[in-house]
């Protein structure tokens, strides 16, 4: 069964949206007024002097970090450029010198235009070669070649890691790693 329902004709005035444009006016109208005469309400903050606070879950740019004599951790197994949902990630592997190490990558790149920040490779990776708690902006630049990031940039806000290679923490110390 159906249900009739009336309609109403709408006037001239409410087909132009007059009302409605007039209380748009009078919102706009009453938000400059208390802007020009209210300023200790506005949430302005004076930059540069001025900053506002981080949140506690801000990430920041990538690092990679290093083994205790000086090499990067990173053993180019690809998991984190599998992981990475933006497929900014590029890692070129090479055979290591040193029998315990299988591999290492002589190029790993992030292209910083295409990254989303999400933390995925951070999560991928099993030897804790890469992290995004630097708390670093990522510099603004004119070219797009400016904004990879190969592995001296990242090495260099990078630190030495206080896990063993596997995941498991030194035993003997947890300082020296700086967040």
């Amino acid at each position: 069964m159906a249900k009739v329902v009336s309609r109403i004709e709408p006037d001239f005035a409410r087909q132009a949206y007059v009302v409605e444009a007039l209380k748009g006016v009078g919102i706009v109208t009453r938000q400059f007024v208390r802007n020009i005469f209210g300023r200790k309400d506005t949430p302005t903050v004076q930059y540069p002097e001025e900053r506002k606070p981080y949140a506690a879950r801000f990430r920041g740019r990538h690092r990679l970090m290093r083994r205790d004599d000086g090499q990067v951790r990173c053993v180019a197994c690809m998991l984190c450029a599998t992981a990475c949902p933006a497929n900014c990630i590029g890692i070129v592997a090479a055979e290591h010198g040193n029998p315990d190490i299988e591999k290492y990558p002589t190029r790993f790149e992030i292209d910083l235009l295409k990254c989303i920040y999400c933390g995925f490779c951070e999560e991928a990776c099993p030897c804790d070669a890469i992290r995004l708690d630097s708390g670093i902006h990522s510099v603004p630049s004119m070219t797009r070649r400016d904004q990879k990031a190969g592995v001296l940039n990242l090495m260099a806000i990078g630190a030495p890691s206080i896990a063993m290679q596997g995941g498991e923490f030194k035993a003997e110390s947890h300082g020296g790693d700086s967040h």
